[in-house]
């Protein structure tokens, strides 16, 4: 099925607004948000002159996206209005990005897997860009109900400039696998946020994959709208040189007896690649027995390539389980290295094998089998690459 979205104090509270932290949204109202400068928190790292215009109203949607639904028939796809009342409902934007995509989309898809389903099959859901030069707006939710189980693949692909609010509605018992891929042409422009909501005993596995595009800023916010539930937010990320990928994150523990488990890798390689992620937790004093924890991890890969990281935990209560964070950026383990070519291996094979090794615990964690794959092979393309690349400087 084929449809078009046409036009479509403290330290997490000075990333996300008050606003948007948790509270239902009530009105889309841009100016609500001042025009980011650079210099606050939430875009600090963010090269605004590279937006095109999305962040302070000058990016006019000319062009729209395709959006191409490929499910089992017990799945039902929609195109709603903005009026449907649905919308909006897992969570509100928390910047002017967001909040300009959600007042610009005339049309929205909604994908519902209906109460007590099981899906043997993952639907998949590819959002075509406008194509280069174009500008679009877009919104999408995905909703899964009560006690049913699916997977879904989100795949963005294509060229132009696009910003967007995903929605993830997990209803009271149910199990979703989500894989979120960004792997867009060079000179594609993404903002988007995902809005992940989790009903009672809900399990959400959401994991990011980031590969291509120019600039591409990702930032899901995780709540719980009732105890019991477990998110487990998962990211891959490689950066090639002058591309600049952000990831940002909040998981806002506002009620008892939820879990959440944060993990992203990332490998940077060439000139002027750019990697950011943030991971902020809030738990907040009525989520008593909260057990969270994240970690970001980077490989730099060769010199002129940085990696930005900025974990943050605000605990408000001391009635939890257990609560950590950890991050870390570095190149090559030299040991590692030496380990391998002590044994025969060349170096350039001894390099693979540990970037390999590096992303193997995410890739084993993706569970469609196609995807997987997909992503094995673009990492050993994003290393025949950087290989090239310094046979060709030794060689010059």
């Amino acid at each position: 099925m084929t449809v078009a979205d046409n036009n479509v104090a403290t330290a997490a509270e000075a990333v996300i607004p008050a606003a948007s932290r948790g509270e239902r949204f009530t009105g889309y109202d841009v100016e609500a948000f001042e025009v980011p400068g650079g210099r606050e928190e939430n875009w600090r790292f963010t090269p605004l002159k590279r937006l095109r215009g999305l962040h302070n109203g000058t990016a006019v949607a000319d062009g729209s996206v395709t959006v191409d639904v490929d499910a089992v028939s017990d799945v039902k796809v929609e195109v709603v209005g903005r009026g449907d009342e649905r919308l909006g409902v897992a969570g509100a934007p928390s910047d002017r990005v967001a909040a300009q995509a959600y007042s610009s989309f005339t049309e929205a898809t909604v994908v519902t897997v209906p109460a007590d389903t099981k899906l043997e099959k993952p639907t998949l859901v590819r959002v075509t860009g406008p194509g280069e030069g174009k500008t679009a707006y877009g919104h999408l939710q995905l909703r899964v109900e009560a006690f049913s189980n699916a997977s879904i693949v989100l795949d963005h692909v294509g060229s132009g400039t696009y910003a967007d609010n995903v929605e993830f509605v997990v209803g009271e018992g149910a199990k979703l696998t989500v894989v979120s891929v960004q792997d867009w042409a060079d000179d594609a422009v993404h903002v988007s946020e995902q809005h992940l909501s989790l009903g009672k005993d809900a399990t959400l596995k959401h994991t990011v994959v980031t590969l291509g595009g120019d600039l591409v800023r990702v930032s899901p916010t995780a709540r719980f709208a009732e105890a019991g539930g477990d998110v487990e937010m998962l990211g891959l990320y490689f950066a090639d040189a002058g591309q600049h990928q952000e990831h940002r994150l909040f998981v806002d523990h506002a009620v008892p007896h939820c879990r959440s488990n944060v993990m992203y890798k990332g490998a940077l390689q060439g000139n002027g690649a750019h990697s950011v992620w943030i991971g902020d937790v809030l738990i907040r004093a009525a989520a008593e027995a909260t057990e969270t924890y994240e970690l970001n991890r980077n490989l730099v890969l060769t010199e002129g390539a940085r990696a930005d990281s900025v974990p943050n935990l605000e605990i408000e209560t001391g009635e939890i389980e257990g609560a950590g964070h950890a991050s870390a950026t570095g190149r090559f383990d030299d040991e590692q290295l030496f380990y391998l070519q002590s044994r025969g291996i060349a170096e350039d094979q001894a390099r693979r094998l540990v970037v390999r090794g590096f992303f193997h615990e995410i890739l084993m964690k993706i569970d469609v089998p196609e995807v997987r794959e997909r992503l094995e092979a673009a990492i050993e393309a994003e290393l025949e690459a950087v290989e090239t690349e310094e046979t060709a400087t030794s060689t010059a």
